[in-house]
């Protein structure tokens, strides 16, 4: 069994806990200036974001990794795994850390969370970044593409109780689940060691696959349609999307990259494919996401 605090890894930033909605949440934090709330994705913590900590402190920005509900070593509750909470739970944080607007970026399931937070926060969220999924409306309707059958039959697998937890306590679900969204050379072995041992963190192998359930059993659900119809209003704020070239959570039908639009996104919109790399763009593409982040942030000053 691992203990959260293996998880705090020393670093140029320092850890600490925050008090909001109701829980505690580990954050890692670097710098000052404007507010940036950095969210991870699955299998993975805070750690994910260590190559853009540093770097967006020394461009000037207050730059806060975060372990989300149910990870790291941030509160598990059995509950609050769905995005009225989990947008409440930035928010939150953002509020405790002084703040009354950020930027938001978030990665795999932080990007789902991106994406909630203009419908669900209001005008707390200055900007969104969502790199490696797609809105949640276009993530849902590509569930009835044939191309998509993998990865139904995956979210279906991941709905029975008990087993998918024991594969990832044991190792083999995490190793398989880096592998099967990587592009070519990653995880190294450091990087598979950091997230087999934060699955063994207790509960996190439950909690973390409660965002996936939510997000399929919520489907004919009233919580579900009040998402739905939220998310159908279009996102007013800057948005970055970005994916990699051989990432399989990509969904071309929901953007038009050549033309810098989306239906559902009436801000200013940057989209970008990354070449040569899969899901994972914060490790598996750091220098290209600093300095495109970078980049963008300044656009975006003041806030």
């Amino acid at each position: 069994m691992v203990d959260a605090s293996d998880l705090l890894v020393e670093g140029p930033w320092h850890h600490r806990l925050v008090a909001a909605n109701g829980a505690r949440f580990h954050v890692a934090e670097a710098g000052q200036g404007p507010l940036v709330v950095l969210l991870h994705g699955f299998p993975q913590f805070w750690w994910a974001w260590r190559h853009q900590l540093p770097a967006l402190a020394s461009a000037g920005y207050h730059a806060v990794a975060m372990d989300l509900r149910g990870y790291g070593a941030s509160d598990k509750p059995p509950r609050g795994y769905d995005p009225f909470t989990s947008t409440a739970d930035v928010a939150g944080v953002v509020r405790s850390l002084g703040a009354t607007r950020a930027v938001v970026i978030g990665h795999g399931w932080g990007g789902w969370i991106a994406w909630s937070m203009p419908g669900l926060t209001g005008s707390l969220t200055h900007a969104i970044a969502a790199l490696s999924m797609p809105h949640p409306m276009h993530w849902r309707r590509s569930l009835l593409h044939r191309d998509r059958r993998r990865i139904v039959k995956e979210l279906l697998r991941l709905q029975v109780p008990m087993l998918p937890e024991r594969r990832l306590r044991r190792g083999p679900g995490v190793d398989d689940a880096l592998a099967a969204w990587a592009g070519p050379g990653y995880p190294d072995a450091e990087t598979a060691h950091r997230y087999r041992s934060a699955m063994q963190v207790p509960f996190v192998a439950h909690t973390s696959l409660e965002y996936f359930r939510w997000a399929v059993r919520s489907l004919p659900r009233r919580d579900g349609r009040r998402f739905a119809t939220v998310l159908r209003e279009p996102i007013p704020v800057p948005v970055l999307a970005a994916h990699g070239e051989f990432d399989p959570s990509s969904v071309s039908a929901w953007s038009d990259p050549a033309q810098g639009r989306h239906p559902l996104v009436t801000g200013p919109l940057r989209w970008d494919v990354v070449p040569g790399v899969g899901h994972f763009l914060p490790e598996e593409a750091p220098a290209w996401l600093t300095a495109t982040l970078i980049g963008w942030l300044d656009e975006l000053r003041p806030w």
